[in-house]
Order: structure tokens, then C-alpha cells, then sequence
């Protein structure tokens, strides 16, 4: 057998030259957040030592919107995946009447600006007494979360051997015990990659949190950082650390479920 040619070091220096590019503004943020209060253009490229009142300051400040985000990103995943996982799988195996045009549907929603989606809530929620709470903003951000979900699973629920599926029924199991005991645990990495985007989305939204919340009492850390950037300019190392906290559960969620990542998002092209 012939061995595949090597890349070379051209290759490998480009690629480091561009991982620097990409992985330079995060040292720049952790190096911010450990320079002492003040202008951080003054800094040193390694701060020396290490000024930590930024983190306590950040943590002061914000920790209550950190909790506030955890909340709502969990909450959107749990309500995500309950809607979604059923719908997907009811899409992928059921002949349907209108299932392609209930998918266009879905795909639709994905191509409506957030604005506009932002402005109808707006209104409801004031009729609802949605406004300035946990449960307005979980339910908003699944809004980009279900159509996403949907469409990872059942592309993947789509690619399980009907056989299995057969099987467990002769067997007897029911329509929901197959569903739960098969299909579920066969969707892991699917599940896994919905429940993984879903939480991006929710953690990093801004647009519904800037408009469904009026008030100090529930506030996401995206909006924090807004607000505390104007309040603290002269606390760049207490504005940076909060950036750093705030990236970290995505950060930490992203390395644990990488490999569960790839293959559900890829599970269901090949049949």
C-alpha cells in the first residue's frame, strides 16, 4: 500500500499562524482580566502577578445574571428536546400528510429575522405577564431551539434500521415504549448535539433578553456585560473577567460533548 503523501510544513505553519489569529482576542480577554483596575492598554503581555479583583468584582456584580443564564439556557434545552424529540420522530417515521410542507415550515422559521420575532413577543408577553421573567425567556429562546432540534433528529431518527424498530414491537412493546427504550437511546448523539446548540443559542442571546426584560430582577449575563460596560469603563479587568466567566460553561460543554457533536450532526447523512 502506498503511503499517503504528507501535508508538510507549509501546512502546519499556516494552520498555527491561523489558530494564533483565532485564539488571540480570548488571551487578550484573560489577560485583561488579570491586569490591575484601569486602563488595560497599558498592560503587559503577561501580567505579573496576577490581579484577581477583577474576578471578584465580576463576581460580585454578575453572578446573579450568570445564574440567571444557566437557568434559562437549561431550562430551553429541557423544553427543546421535550417538544422535539417526539415531533422529529413522529416526522421521520409516520406517513404524514403534509410532512414536507411542515418541514418547509420549520425551515421557514429559521429565516425570520429575531427582531421581528422579539417585537410579536414583546406584546403577548405584556398580556401574559411574561415580561421580566425566567419562563418569557426560556420560552423565547426555544424558539430557535425546536425548529434546529427538529430537523438533527429526524434526520437522524430517519437513518435507525426500521428492523430494530420491528423488533422491539414483536416483542411487544407499545409506540410510546419504543420510542422511549429504543429510539431515545439510539438518538443519544443527536439529542446530545440538539441539546448542545440549543444551550449556545440560549446562553449567547441577547436581541430577546434587551427586549423582554425591563427590569433589574431577571437579567442574562449577555445583557450584564451590556450594561455593565457602559457603568465600568474604568474597569476594564472586572468587564474582561466577566466576558471569561461568561464564556466558560460554553467553552467547558463544547470540549466534554465534541465527539458526541460530530457524530450527531454528521449521523444522519449516510444511510
Amino acid at each position: 500500500m502506498k503511503r499517503a503523501p504528507g501535508r508538510g510544513w507549509p501546512s502546519t505553519v499556516v494552520g498555527i499562524v491561523l489558530l494564533a489569529l483565532m485564539l488571540f482576542p480570548v488571551y487578550w480577554m484573560v489577560n485583561a482580566s488579570l491586569q490591575p483596575a484601569g486602563n488595560t492598554l497599558q498592560g503587559g503581555w503577561f501580567p505579573f502577578p496576577p490581579d484577581r479583583s477583577g474576578y471578584v468584582t465580576a463576581l460580585r456584580d454578575q453572578g446573579r445574571n450568570l445564574v440567571t443564564s444557566l437557568v434559562v439556557a437549561l431550562g430551553s434545552v429541557a423544553l427543546s428536546l421535550g417538544l422535539a424529540a417526539p415531533a422529529a420522530y413522529a416526522l421521520a417515521r409516520f406517513r404524514l400528510r403534509g410532512t414536507n410542507l411542515l418541514l418547509f415550515g420549520i425551515l421557514i422559521t429559521q429565516m425570520v429575522p429575531g427582531i421581528v420575532v422579539a417585537n410579536a413577543l414583546y406584546s403577548a408577553y405584556h398580556d401574559l405577564g411574561l415580561l421580566n421573567s425566567s419562563l418569557g425567556l426560556i420560552l423565547a429562546d426555544s424558539t430557535a431551539g425546536i425548529p434546529f432540534a427538529i430537523i438533527i433528529l429526524r434526520s437522524f431518527m430517519q437513518s435507525i434500521p426500521r428492523e430494530i424498530i420491528e423488533a422491539a414491537r414483536v416483542d411487544g412493546a407499545g409506540g410510546l415504549r419504543v420510542f422511549r427504550s429504543v429510539v431515545l437511546p439510539l438518538s443519544t448523539n443527536a439529542l446530545i448535539t440538539a441539546g448542545v446548540f440549543t444551550f449556545l443559542f440560549a446562553w449567547s442571546d441577547f436581541l430577546f433578553a434587551l427586549t423582554l426584560t425591563t427590569t433589574q430582577t431577571v437579567r442574562p449575563i449577555t445583557l450584564g456585560i451590556y450594561q455593565y460596560l457602559g457603568a465600568h469603563t474604568n474597569q476594564w479587568n472586572a468587564v474582561m473577567a466577566t466576558a471569561v466567566l461568561a464564556s466558560v460553561p460554553a467553552a467547558v460543554l463544547l470540549v466534554i460533548a465534541q465527539r458526541q457533536v460530530a457524530a450527531g450532526a454528521t449521523g444522519g447523512a449516510v444511510k
